[in-house]
């Protein structure tokens, strides 16, 4: 066995985020090394490709070209309409009528007539919200917070909020608050705090229906009661959740039965609806007017493709339909059942059920070593590490499908234990061997 440099089980991305080398090309040098180091030994599990559909059972390549195949819980496809029937047949009627460009931004000449049938279709899933669409999840998010707050303003954001909208936030004010995570008196302190020296500017709280690294979700009426005690509006992102739970497909927001009590709704197409995309829902004309007028994703980059706008049209259609219902039993079963497995296994599952099921490992470098070992045994999923999650608290987030099987899971489960009893076993013997050159150092002086 190949010695591991105890460099490539160390250290994290953000150990390279400022580099003291001079020049703005030259500071990418330190982290390829140590990314290339990792890479060498197997130790680098991200930017793989698929070389097959993001199906139950896939084929992939990482980034360095070697090819494995297993059963897939690291895909985004969470009814598994990807590869729906219905979905390519709606993608390749729309290139036959428009080609597969939108060559514009919504503002200028970009939208098509499946755009506007589309923001017609989610407003009436949204109880008559109106929608403004994006090209991505992301720039929904962002766009949303950079749209409406001007630098006045006040954030006020849950602290493991997605990127999307910590950049927003940035990019609108300085006045960015963060509460901790879930915490709704948290929250309040920090309105409170700012109300007691500004009675005249906006506040913007944020939130997310589910977070996606630990698959937990907040109290949404109690958010809700906050704000209004202190004149806040509320947004939430529920890229997550949105479609493909809860008897009606409106995730979180339909179960707490808070459609109508929040002022910014934000999905992603990426996750249930087999495209890319996003959507800002507002609750009057004027409001989504002034965001596609002053949301700078949305006016300067390309709308949505006539594919995409398509896709996601038919994908709706099909999660309002008796399908999609019977579609979110599967995806729930199946996420109980991953659940329940890897408990039984003595493994530790993070947050309530959701189609993301976070399992924690630990430390860094066991969670490298237990990625390159599922691997060897056929299972796909992805490791997530400081700085996603805190330092030592290393996870796999295991993304369920509803085509996935009973049968793919009791796979996943056993690939799962046999990598993190390989890892283990390894990571022994590393620190074994580094303890016994210790002790000979230590003689030898």
């Amino acid at each position: 066995m190949k010695a591991i440099p105890k460099a490539a089980l160390s250290g994290s991305l953000k150990d390279y985020r400022v580099s003291k080398n001079s020049g703005l090309m030259s500071r990418a040098d330190s982290f390829f090394s140590w990314q290339d180091l990792r890479r060498q030994h197997d130790l680098w599990p991200y930017a793989r490709s698929t070389s097959s559909a993001p199906q139950p059972r896939s084929e992939i390549r990482s980034d360095a070209g070697k090819a494995s195949s297993g059963v897939n819980f690291a895909s985004q496809d969470y009814l598994s309409l990807a590869s729906h029937p219905r979905i390519k047949a709606a993608a390749m009627e729309a290139i036959d009528k428009y080609g597969v460009h939108s060559a514009g931004s919504a503002a200028l000449l970009g939208n098509t007539a499946y755009s506007l049938q589309l923001s017609a279709a989610f407003s009436e899933f949204l109880g008559g919200r109106e929608v403004v669409l994006y090209p991505t999840g992301w720039a929904a998010g962002y766009g949303a917070i950079q749209g409406f707050v001007r630098s006045d303003d006040h954030v006020v954001m849950d602290i493991l909020a997605h990127s999307c909208l910590q950049a927003g936030a940035a990019a609108a004010t300085q006045k960015v608050h963060y509460f901790r995570h879930l915490d709704v008196e948290a929250a309040a302190r920090r309105l409170a705090n700012i109300r007691s020296a500004d009675t005249k500017n906006d506040i913007l709280v944020v939130t997310e229906s589910v977070f996606s690294m630990h698959s937990d979700t907040p109290d949404l009426r109690a958010l809700r009661s906050v704000c209004d005690t202190y004149g806040a509006s509320l947004l939430v992102d529920c890229a997550h959740d949105f479609g493909c739970m809860g008897e009606d497909g409106l995730g979180h927001i339909g179960q707490q039965e808070m459609l109508d009590e929040i002022d910014i709704i934000i999905g992603s197409f990426s996750k249930t609806f087999a495209s890319n995309g996003g959507f800002v829902a507002v609750k009057t004309r004027a409001a989504a007017e002034y965001l596609r007028y002053y949301s700078a994703p949305h006016t300067f980059s390309n709308a949505l493709s006539p594919v995409q706008a398509a896709t996601v049209l038919e994908a709706l259609s099909i999660i309002r339909a008796g399908e999609g219902k019977e579609l979110r039993h599967k995806l729930r079963d199946n996420v109980t059942h991953l659940r329940e497995s890897m408990a039984r296994s003595g493994r530790e599952v993070l947050g309530e059920p959701s189609p993301i099921v976070p399992v924690r490992v630990g430390g860094e470098a066991l969670g490298r070593l237990a990625s390159k070992y599922l691997s060897i045994f056929a299972g796909l999923a992805n490791l997530v590490e400081f700085p996603a999650v805190p330092l030592g608290q290393s996870r796999f987030r295991f993304q369920v499908m509803a085509g996935h099987s009973a049968e793919d899971v009791d796979t996943m489960v056993a690939a799962f234990n046999g990598a993190m009893d390989s890892a283990s076993a390894e990571l022994g013997q590393i620190q074994a061997g580094a303890g016994a050159r210790e002790t000979a150092v230590s003689e030898a002086d």
